[in-house]
């Protein structure tokens, strides 16, 4: 395995993998800690529309993908705070709008199927040097907005009373869902989209299982996310098995020993 890192594009799968383990993990807690974890899934349906979109103009699928997905999830944001139907009724509606439209834009394009094979179920190794800029380009935007932190644990535990104190709330709540949505686009090649909701869920819950305060609990979900890449990656390379799913095993095999310490 050390040899094989010697290679250019192994280099590339690994430093994506702990760049996409370690964005997701982290916003991660705040989905599990506010139960939208279903928010996964409909992001990641918005980032397929977006790139079957991106494939029927014959334009780079994810430059296509990253405003669709970052609008449907303001519009998911907005939609729960303007009604009062339930998150899983916003997020359930924009879901199936989105699956409807990526069917309808691949229907339109002949031989979409490789295309769509490789998006839905990612391929880590294809990374390139421009995916590896805008997830770091991603990553040092998450850094530099670290402050904001608190300001959404607060709202996470108590949204009534971070109102009651005049803190932004609305705003923290879309510029969260607009991070949320970038990190889902960029993983879509690590991952794939049938799977990239396990890499902000599965994290955050083992670390919940584990942590009594919320910092902890984001440290632990960080962790492990990264964690998970080397051994997944490693076994993907070993086995010949798709890495993103290898990658997501290890995961559940972690939140099984975290859910048998616990017990």
């Amino acid at each position: 395995m050390m040899e094989a890192l010697q290679l250019p594009f192994l280099q590339r799968a690994l430093l994506a993998g702990l760049l996409v383990g370690g964005l997701a993990s982290y916003l991660g807690v705040m989905v599990v800690q506010r139960r939208l974890s279903f928010l996964g899934d409909g992001l990641a349906h918005a980032a397929f529309a977006g790139v079957a979109l991106g494939l029927l103009l014959h334009e780079e699928p994810l430059w296509v993908a990253i405003p669709f997905a970052v609008g449907v999830s303001l519009a998911i944001t907005w939609v729960r705070e303007r009604s009062n139907l339930g998150d899983d009724t916003a997020i359930g509606i924009f879901f199936a709008v989105s699956v409807a439209l990526g069917v309808l834009f691949m229907s339109m394009r002949q031989g979409f199927a490789p295309d769509a094979v490789a998006y839905l179920f990612g391929s880590i190794l294809t990374v390139t040097q421009t995916d590896l800029w805008v997830m770091g380009f991603i990553a040092l935007g998450v850094a530099l907005l670290a402050p904001v932190w608190s300001h959404w644990a607060y709202a996470t535990f108590d949204r009534e009373l971070a109102l009651a104190d005049r803190q932004p709330v609305l705003l923290y709540d879309y510029l969260l869902a607009g991070l949320i949505a970038l990190v889902v686009v960029v993983s879509v090649k690590v991952v794939g989209i049938v799977l990239i909701a396990a890499f902000i869920v599965i994290p955050a819950a083992t670390a919940r299982l584990l942590s009594r305060t919320f910092s902890a609990m984001t440290v632990i979900s960080v962790a492990i996310g990264v964690f998970s890449v080397v051994p997944g990656l490693a076994a993907a390379y070993l086995f010949d098995v798709p890495a993103g799913s290898a990658i997501v095993l290890v995961q559940a095999l972690l939140f099984a020993l975290a859910l048998t310490l616990r017990r």
